[in-house]
């Protein structure tokens, strides 16, 4: 058979959620990369799959396992990717695989699998507009800060995976960061026996949820639109940036992006304001 690495995606709870031709790939490879041995290892014996032998890729041996991972390419084997639940790379490890595989010039297969961020955005009926999908936020310091910063004005919907021991905290955060008012929907445990869904304004989901179990995941709605700036509003916002030390091209810039509108706008407002 052709040496192809296989992406395989895994259930995220529900055992029944596997699709066949996952279970089949993973019956035929001769190497299993994935987090955790005893998860997938535990996944095999419950489908009655014989365990061809495995590597560890996880965030710690993910660069290491490359070289195994490649020679089995090599010598002519297929070699099947997965995470403990869900699809690999999507916040999980295996993205430094693809692309070592796929730069050695070897097939790359996708077996697609349930994923939470869909699930979850499926569930909320926001709508089928554009979505950012922030996977777990830094756990604290200034990147944890200016993340946050980055969210406060983001017009898409908002996709996170938070632990139980962190979604207080968290949604107390993004609450301080975002509008309060935003819709939203707290998902725990989806497909599981425990699978819950908050549904409401953002401000209100910390005290909300309960005792924190399982894992979430959060989507926050898309703002409501603004109404344009008009030019004394994006004029006066370019003084103030510039009285704040900004020379007139940055302010410009700062500006066009906080309110959405053409730098080129606002660049010409400036200079006839000066």
């Amino acid at each position: 058979m052709t040496p192809q690495l296989f992406i395989v995606g895994t259930p995220i709870g529900n055992l029944g959620d596997w699709s066949p031709r996952g279970q089949e790939v993973l019956g035929s490879v001769e190497l299993i990369a994935c987090e955790d041995t005893r998860r997938t290892g535990s996944l095999l014996a419950k489908h009655g799959i014989k365990n061809p032998g495995m590597v560890v890729v996880n965030e710690h041996t993910e660069g290491r396992s490359i070289d195994r991972i490649l020679d089995a390419l090599a010598q002519g084997d297929r070699v099947a990717l997965v995470s403990d639940a869900g699809m690999p790379t999507i916040s999980d490890p295996g993205a430094q695989v693809v692309a070592a595989v796929a730069a050695a010039g070897h097939d790359v297969v996708v077996v697609p699998g349930p994923t939470a961020v869909s699930s979850a955005l499926a569930l909320s009926g926001f709508g089928e507009g554009r979505y950012v999908f922030e996977g777990f936020l830094p756990r604290k310091g200034s990147e944890r800060a200016q993340r946050l910063a980055s969210l406060a004005d983001e017009p898409r919907m908002v996709v996170l995976y938070e632990a139980p021991h962190r979604i207080e905290r968290t949604l107390h955060d993004l609450a301080e960061a975002m509008d309060v008012a935003r819709s939203c929907i707290v998902a725990r445990e989806l497909t599981k026996l425990h699978e819950s869904v908050w549904r409401g304004p953002l401000g209100d989901a910390g005290e909300a949820i309960g005792a924190p179990r399982g894992e979430y995941v959060i989507v926050i709605d898309a703002a409501a639109e603004q109404p344009e700036a008009d030019d004394a509003t994006l004029t006066a916002a370019v003084d103030q940036a510039r009285a704040a030390g900004a020379s007139t091209k940055d302010a410009a810039a700062e500006v066009a992006a906080r309110f959405g509108v053409g730098r080129r706008r606002v660049y010409e407002l400036a200079t006839q304001s000066r």
